[in-house]
């Protein structure tokens, strides 16, 4: 049976339709937008609506393109001047946390399993491999979920987590192609020659991210391009470039693209502001698609039997195993408190990236492959469900968060500032009670270092004067230097412009 173009293309505006709903809903009422997509997937696949997808080795292609595209807008997004005082413990975490992480659960998911599925035959080297896939924290899942929320996490948490998240996959993604080829050769395997893989591994693909990243820059703002649109390609071609290229050189390419992204978005390039937009939409695309081929992936009739050991892994995973790693690597940074620590330990996230990487074993032949592969995918949303939806309220609950008190976002007004301008801009909608001094602009209360600079009235744009008399429902164009006394000034004004 022959499947047209079009009836693809219709079904998949119709799974991005269905998952972008469910993302708004999810936002509302506190769930993971990524559990959702999942769940759209598992519910359009072959034991829901009925569209067949088994191709193992097109879901890898997916995922490790839309990792690739994920790990590099989130390094263009961290800012360098935030992660350098954690730079340290993020390092740790990302390495040896991963490692600890790996062996503390390989062990337990062997004992858990000889008693639970005893006929499976599950040896020792199949889970410590089951527990690599799932020994990273995901940088999806932490990326959407921290951004999303608008949490103001304190002593430099949130930029910690995020570096952990975005560089702690190539180690997993190592420790499963090592597992995966002792279990193939099951002898004459030298893991002196599997830690120096390892090792080299990460050092060609930090170098070749760094040197990369470097040229990326002086190329992108050396070539003039006529068409400003074709800039965003540019950087997302660099993005391809990154990855591919430390692949062959024997990096690790998520690595590589992860501080690639990095270097990009901390210097100064040529329509920096439209790619950094440019390339959040394609994170979110990438992780809607990713999260969708793999729910599509999965048949749910098969994760009944698995019930009893996911939960049993996914329990030990969250309340011990992630949390004595993380103590145990943080255990030399003795600033850091023990609610920082807790809290890190309960972002231990898993999402996307474990998923990928129990296909490998799939499309490796693996034996216990595909078993493998419906307890991580269970345990993912196990993790998604009970950490995601929870971590607004963890951190508030430490005293770890608050929510800021900020500026209005622009709606009626769309211009940008690029990053290395500090003013601020806001809007603000004139209410009657801002005219109990006047109904000129000159008679507002406007803090120094504050201009209104464009009035929208009924439509219609334009440049006001101190004279311009305001109306009732103009809005306000407003660029400050001195974000704190404007926000103080609109609420004493009792006009629209602060969110809480």
């Amino acid at each position: 049976m022959t499947v047209s173009v079009e009836l693809v293309l219709f079904g998949v505006s119709i799974l991005f339709f269905l998952s972008i709903l469910a993302g708004k809903a999810g936002y509302k009422f506190g769930v993971p937008a990524l559990l959702l997509f999942l769940s759209v997937g598992m519910l359009s696949g072959s034991d829901g609506l009925g569209i067949q997808f088994e191709n193992i080795y097109v879901a890898q292609t997916i995922g490790t393109v839309a990792l690739c595209i994920i790990l590099f807008s989130g390094g263009m997004d961290t800012k360098i001047a935030d992660i350098r005082p954690i730079m340290a413990q993020g390092v740790v975490l990302a390495t040896f946390g991963v490692l600890v992480t790996a062996l503390l659960t390989g062990v337990l998911i062997w004992w858990i399993l000889g008693m639970t599925l005893p006929s499976a035959g599950i040896g020792l080297a199949t889970a410590l491999l089951l527990a690599a896939t799932m020994s990273s924290t995901d940088s999806a899942s932490v990326f959407s979920i921290l951004r999303s929320k608008g949490l103001n996490l304190k002593n430099n948490l949130r930029p910690m987590l995020e570096l952990e998240s975005g560089s702690n996959d190539p180690m997993a993604y190592i420790l499963t192609i090592t597992l995966i080829e002792i279990i193939k050769i099951e002898s004459g395997v030298s893991y002196w020659a599997a830690g120096g893989m390892l090792v080299m591994q990460l050092a060609i693909g930090a170098i070749a991210g760094y040197l990369l990243g470097k040229l990326a820059v002086r190329a992108i703002n050396y070539l003039q391009i006529d068409n400003a649109s074709l800039y965003p390609i540019l950087v997302f071609t660099f993005c391809i470039f990154i990855f591919s290229f430390t692949y062959f050189i024997k990096g690790n390419g998520f690595l590589a693209v992860y501080i690639g992204g990095l270097v990009i978005g901390n210097s100064k390039f040529v329509h920096k502001r439209s790619s950094l937009n440019f390339f959040d939409g394609m994170a979110w695309m990438s992780q809607l698609l990713m999260f969708l081929t793999l729910g599509l992936l999965v048949n749910p009739r098969e994760l009944v039997p698995i019930i009893i050991p996911g939960l049993l892994i996914s329990i030990l995973m969250i309340f011990v195993t992630r949390p004595l790693s993380v103590f145990l690597c943080l255990a030399p940074f003795r600033k850091m408190g023990i609610k920082d620590k807790l809290f890190i330990s309960w972002v231990g996230l898993r999402g996307a990236v474990p998923i990928i990487f129990a296909i490998l074993p799939l499309a490796e032949g693996v034996p216990h492959a595909r078993l493998m592969f419906n307890i991580v995918f269970f345990c993912t949303l196990v993790s998604l469900v009970v950490q995601g939806t929870s971590l607004s309220k963890m951190a508030v609950w430490l005293g770890l968060a608050d929510k800021p008190d900020e500026l209005q976002k622009l709606k009626d007004f769309d211009v940008e500032f690029s990053d290395e301008i500090k003013s601020v801009m806001t809007e603000m909608r004139v209410t009657a009670a801002a005219f109990k001094d006047g109904n000129r602009l000159m008679d507002l209360p406007l803090p120094d270092k504050t201009l209104a600079v464009m009035v929208k009235r009924e439509g219609k744009y334009f440049v006001p004067k101190g004279s311009t008399e305001l109306q009732e429902s103009d809005v306000l164009l407003l660029i400050t230097d001195d974000q704190q006394a404007l926000m103080e000034t609109m609420r004493g004004m009792g006009v629209a412009g602060t969110t809480a």
